[in-house]
């Protein structure tokens, strides 16, 4: 849901709520990102709270823009929603901001809204220095699909005897696939990056929290994926890996749980879904992130409101088996460990408790400026027109830099 009439939608949709949603005092008036459609998901899931004839039902604003506009109304105190579901790695800089409520009184009377019954990881990037500030809708993983047509026609299905393709593995397809087939493609590839730093024992940040992208691990990731390119193994640059991988070209496709939506609608393609590739089979990490329920700072929103919204996210808590149709984690431990969840294909990845644990978010507060660093410059070196030291260096310094205007203009 790209296109600009939906785009034009969602934005008059988002300022007839600025003007008049946030001021109802008989609604809550929730924000969201989700321009896809996991929106309309979201929406089916409002109407259906809605319908239990709630207190103070839910209106869902869809932004295009959310943390724009998020910023806007903060600074004017004018317009503020009453919940917003935001990305995982926003809480803490917005928290360090002051614009975040704690959300001890919700828990204090909803005693079901705590730690025990969420995915771990996902409970915990709402919490900073020990206080909560984020309810975890989900989880959503980089993850590994694979086709079984081509797999059989390769002999390689016993690569995912373990569940885990390893890098040796891709490498040892080099000269044995036909022209115009390839091993991996190159979707969401920074999201793989980052998973193969954490494998090596490497992060993204220090324990003073500077950025640590130009390292000894972060190297060793970057250049094992040039390699795998070197040897024509990688979808070529500027051709689209996922459509190619839906074309029953490319045996591995990493992507994310919600691809799954679109790989479903396609007849001929045969395929399954696994933990994104590693070094080690019994070492792996699935680069992760999470949508988390939050309240802004909002003097106008009054107790009752928020015992609302209480009640709407325990009501998530224990319905939100529909958010699986967005091809997401729901983090509710009552749903994904459910025989509901069975049925949808993410439920491998809470299948074990190894699984569980491969799910990796990163909580780093700056974590926006490292990816799209690393974005910047991760095409140019793995297809050769940029050295892997060169690249590390202008993604390390362009994160320094970005971090510094980002506290000068504080």
């Amino acid at each position: 849901m790209k296109n600009g009439k939906k785009w034009f939608l969602g934005a008059a949709t988002l300022l007839l709520g600025v003007l008049s949603g946030c001021g109802n005092k008989n609604k809550i008036t929730m924000w969201t990102p989700l321009t896809g459609e996991d929106g309309g998901i979201m929406d089916q899931m409002v109407e259906e709270y809605n319908d239990t004839d709630p207190e103070f039902p839910v209106e869902h604003v869809v932004s295009p823009d959310l943390y724009t506009q998020i910023y806007t109304v903060m600074s004017t105190g004018e317009g503020t929603p009453d919940l917003s579901i935001i990305h995982a790695d926003r809480v803490a800089g917005f928290e360090r901001q002051g614009m975040l409520e704690p959300l001890d009184d919700i828990m204090t009377t909803h005693s079901d809204l705590n730690q025990d019954n969420y995915i771990e990881q996902a409970w915990e990037v709402g919490n900073v220095d020990g206080d909560q500030y984020a309810i975890p809708l989900d989880i959503h993983s980089n993850v590994l699909y694979y086709n079984k047509d081509l797999l059989e026609k390769y002999d390689a299905t016993s690569f995912l005897d373990d569940d885990v393709l390893t890098i040796d593995e891709i490498m040892s397809l080099s000269g044995k696939l036909d022209e115009g087939d390839y091993a991996i493609n190159n979707s969401l590839i920074s999201w793989v990056l980052l998973g193969l730093v954490v494998d090596l024992g490497g992060d993204i940040s220090d324990e003073e929290g500077n950025p640590t992208i130009n390292t000894p691990e972060m190297e060793e990731a970057m250049q094992a994926l040039v390699d795998i390119q070197e040897e024509g193994l990688m979808t070529p640059n500027g051709e689209d890996g996922y459509a190619m991988f839906q074309g029953n070209q490319v045996l591995f496709s990493s992507d994310g749980t919600w691809s799954s939506l679109a790989f479903d609608q396609v007849e001929d393609l045969n395929y399954g879904v696994t933990n994104i590739y590693s070094f080690d089979p019994d070492n792996f990490h699935n680069r992760s992130s999470a949508h988390v329920f939050a309240m802004l700072d909002n003097d106008e929103r009054t107790d009752e409101k928020e015992q609302g919204i209480a009640d709407f996210l325990t009501w998530v808590r224990e319905n939100s088996i529909t958010w699986a149709e967005a091809g997401q984690i729901p983090a509710s431990r009552e749903v994904f460990e459910s025989p509901e969840f069975d049925d949808h294909q993410q439920s491998f990845f809470t299948s074990s408790q190894e699984e569980l644990d491969s799910l990796h978010i990163f909580m780093y507060e700056h974590y926006g400026y490292v990816e799209a660093a690393i974005n910047t410059v991760i095409n140019d070196v793995l297809y050769g027109e940029m050295s892997v030291e060169d690249g590390l260096q202008a993604a390390q310094s362009e994160v320094e830099d970005l971090i510094a205007e980002g506290y000068a203009g504080e």
